[in-house]
């Protein structure tokens, strides 16, 4: 095998990409089992996620708001995934300490969610619901930033030897 194949490909594109997808997939998946315990359907869910486009509608809508739904929650994915890599190009310690950035990166989007997109959001100012509150910021903690982190990370590295484990 050539050189060249054991090479990663340094562009912004793939590492924001694989980030967002991997985001999205693990957050989406935790965010359907996490609302399970609290008795939220998988259509719920991402019917909740288009009300932020829609507002109440979206609840009456039944399979095309969830796919909304799920295509916004793959938009928000990507637009987390492009503002850590973005991040990282100016802070580059963010990639040699991408297991503790993820983790406060996961603290900063639930916040960032949290009280700022949801409440200019067709859903508007909600009040915090702790348990729910809580369990969402684990998955941020365990799930969302550490993802988009070593994501980045491993698509950033010029040879898969500097990426780390």
């Amino acid at each position: 095998m050539a050189r060249r194949d054991l090479r990663i490909s340094r562009t912004p594109y793939r590492a924001i990409l694989w980030a967002g997808v991997i985001c999205g997939v693990l957050d989406g998946v935790s965010a359907v089992v996490v609302s399970a315990a609290f008795g939220t359907t998988p259509l719920h869910v991402f019917q909740g996620i288009a009300s932020g486009l829609l507002g109440p509608a979206a609840f009456k809508e039944g399979m095309s708001s969830a796919a909304l739904g799920m295509a916004a929650h793959f938009f928000i994915a990507f637009a987390a995934a492009a503002v850590y890599y973005a991040a990282s190009r100016i802070a580059p310690m963010l990639n040699e300490h991408a297991i503790l950035s993820g983790v406060l990166y996961g603290v900063g989007v639930h916040m960032f969610m949290t009280f700022v997109v949801i409440p200019l959001s067709a859903i508007g100012v909600r009040p915090v619901v702790w348990p729910r509150f809580i369990a969402i910021l684990i998955v941020h903690v365990i799930v969302v930033g550490p993802s988009i982190a070593l994501t980045v990370r491993r698509y950033s590295a010029l040879d898969p030897r500097e990426a780390g484990p």
